[in-house]
């Protein structure tokens, strides 16, 4: 492991050339570097024009419905404070991001790049899609604004979030299944770049998280801060202090980020990333690139990978499609280097009992994404001080997961 000096500030980065320490960049072919310069070019120039982001503004208050509320869990938090240590069981707050319109996080960023690519004049947009959340995000706004769009999901992704495949049909995108590697989200990015390199004239690249060559992680997780700022600005006005831990599940990492971004300087804040450990990290088959990974180059950044002895890509796994990613955003294996954020690992299984304690106790059916956070709070909350205030951020509502969990559990529709 490499050990990363600790920073003045962790709100800084990436520098001139998209490197968040040693991870980040930009790998990407030749053909790719005037779109990408041209990106960067058009992001600086809107983040500096006040009309962009009044138009933003609206947008995300009378069509996407912000800010989604900070929503405290009681009965959530009661149980967890049976059988705890007298004086202890932190107090449970969700960030509803499942209330957005479209049910999820995605959305968020998805705004940013759509009104980026209408003043960069692309009619033609593409997307990379995992659970479908963004791929639905995606072909929402492309609806709104009239803007062609298409879709590459893995096949297996499209055979286990039907519903959301349907969505994107019903707002008319084309939706691409992908055959080839493991027929997930990896493979998804590869042909969704592979068609970008194609189409350089009239093309837009939206990528979902934040991962990808610079500018994306950077403006991705800008687009996603709203998350953490409301979160700031909602605990203060209801509590009078800042939450004193946040959590969150990590696939590529844009729910986190969005929710993590706005705390990082704030140091007496915890904060807990938790990715995917499918059957368990000993087993092979799970998605923790931080936990079993290493540094590498995928997808045009460098970040922690999951690979074999020869440095090829490994399968990953996850029960969640929005999670089985064999990477991680590069601020956040920057992050994990730096020590500012914990990262932790939830298993299938511990992700499907927090599933149904949640729609039990709350009237709240989470997705499956950030029932992998809500598992490690059920470790977690138990152990600190009763006015310990503790953040999830609920990034997705779970209807896309109900025929898979219910093929799972046996449970006939």
């Amino acid at each position: 492991m490499t050990i990363a000096p600790t920073p003045n500030s962790f709100r800084t980065g990436p520098d001139e050339r998209g490197r968040f320490g040693i991870f980040g960049g930009r790998f990407v072919a030749e053909t790719l570097m005037p779109l990408i310069l041209d990106l960067e070019a058009a992001y600086e120039a809107a983040k500096a024009d006040p009309a962009f982001q009044a138009e933003m503004d609206s947008y995300l208050t009378h069509y996407v419905g912000r800010p989604s509320p900070l929503y405290y869990a009681e009965r959530l938090t009661e149980h967890l404070r049976t059988g705890a240590k007298r004086g202890h069981g932190a107090r449970v707050f969700f960030k509803r991001e499942e209330l957005n319109h479209t049910g999820s996080h995605k959305v968020n960023n998805v705004l940013g790049q759509i009104l980026l690519a209408r003043r960069m004049g692309k009619p033609r947009i593409i997307a990379e899609t995992g659970a479908g959340q963004h791929g639905v995000a995606t072909a929402t706004l492309c609806a709104r604004f009239g803007l062609q769009c298409v879709v590459y999901m893995g096949a297996v992704d499209v055979a286990r979030q039907a519903p959301n495949v349907f969505r994107m049909k019903m707002l008319g995108a084309e939706v691409i299944p992908v055959e080839s590697g493991t027929k997930t989200l990896k493979d998804a990015m590869n042909e969704a770049l592979r068609d970008w390199v194609t189409n350089v004239a009239d093309t837009f690249y939206c990528i979902g998280t934040v991962a990808g060559p610079h500018p994306y992680p950077a403006m991705v997780r800008d687009f996603q801060s709203i998350i953490g700022r409301e979160t700031k600005s909602q605990m203060l006005a209801q509590e009078g202090r800042l939450p004193d831990s946040l959590i969150a599940c990590i696939g590529g990492g844009s729910n986190a980020m969005g929710l993590f971004h706005p705390f990082l300087d704030d140091r007496e804040v915890e904060i807990y990333g938790v990715e995917a450990a499918g059957h368990g990290v000993a087993s092979g088959l799970h998605a923790a690139s931080l936990t079993g990974g290493k540094p590498g180059v995928l997808h045009g950044n460098r970040t922690y990978l999951l690979q074999d002895a020869d440095g090829q890509i490994a399968d990953a796994h996850s029960i969640s499609a929005g999670l089985d990613y064999p990477g991680i955003g590069p601020e956040h294996a920057w992050l994990h280097e730096a020590g500012r954020v914990t990262y932790l690992s939830a298993t299938d299984s511990e992700t499907l009992e927090a599933f149904k304690l949640c729609s039990k106790l709350e009237g709240i059916i989470p997705a499956l994404e950030p029932a992998h956070a809500l598992a490690k709070v059920l470790e977690i909350a138990p152990a600190k001080p009763a006015d310990h205030l503790m953040v999830l951020n609920l990034s997705g509502r779970g209807d896309k997961d109900i025929p898979q969990v219910a093929e799972i559990l046996g449970t006939r529709l």
